[in-house]
């Protein structure tokens, strides 16, 4: 149970560790449209400020909210269909944990009754069947462990990356569509038009 704990808090370790690097002779315009007019705003205008910070904290906010509860980032982007898959996902790989942690144990006591010459449960098997039934349940075991970090792990990303897509402004005026082009000298064609 200890290499678990040591295994899962590797896994996690480095999403704590972040860095930021600051170059002050260098402006770069990284902010979307609906956050340029915000960027000069004066302090003396707490609508403006407050909004300004609610969109920049806006997905830090949300992966911390998915990190403490799991689907709690996608209810706060407003994504509530999320939220079963996140449960079903998780729930799905620690149920499959549990089962193969479960009859793991099985096959291991039984093959340890075997050695000390005592009866088991599984008379009918042969004892290298029983090592490989051990193998076989505790290899499924550790899949279904690390199926439920990484699920944990993606939950987290997507309420990250969802919130950073609500920053920007995406209307029905963005649109790419086919064109027919009318039949000129060199015959009909086909190109893409690009709106935006």
């Amino acid at each position: 149970m200890g290499k678990i704990i040591v295994f899962i808090a590797g896994l996690i370790w480095p999403l704590l560790l972040t860095a930021q690097q600051t170059d002050s002779t260098a402006t770069v315009d990284s902010l979307p449209r609906t956050m340029q007019g915000l960027q000069n705003a004066a302090p003396a205008d707490s609508a403006s400020v407050s909004i300004y910070k609610d969109l920049i904290n806006a997905p830090a906010r949300a992966a911390f909210y998915s990190a403490v509860l799991p689907g709690l980032g996608q209810a706060y982007n407003r994504q509530y269909w999320k939220i079963p898959i996140v449960y079903a996902t998780i729930g799905g790989a620690l149920y499959f944990y549990r089962q193969n942690q479960t009859e793991y144990l099985r096959y291991r006591d039984a093959y340890q009754k075997r050695l000390l010459g005592q009866t088991d449960e599984f008379p009918e098997l042969s004892t290298d069947l029983l090592v490989k039934a051990q193998s076989y349940y505790r290899r499924n075991r550790d899949i279904s462990l690390m199926a439920a970090v990484a699920f944990y792990v993606l939950n987290i990303l997507d309420a990250n990356v969802s919130a950073h897509l609500r920053q920007w402004n995406i209307n029905d005026r963005l649109s790419l569509q086919p064109v027919v082009m009318p039949q000129s000298a060199y015959g009909t064609g086909l190109s893409l038009g690009w709106r935006f």
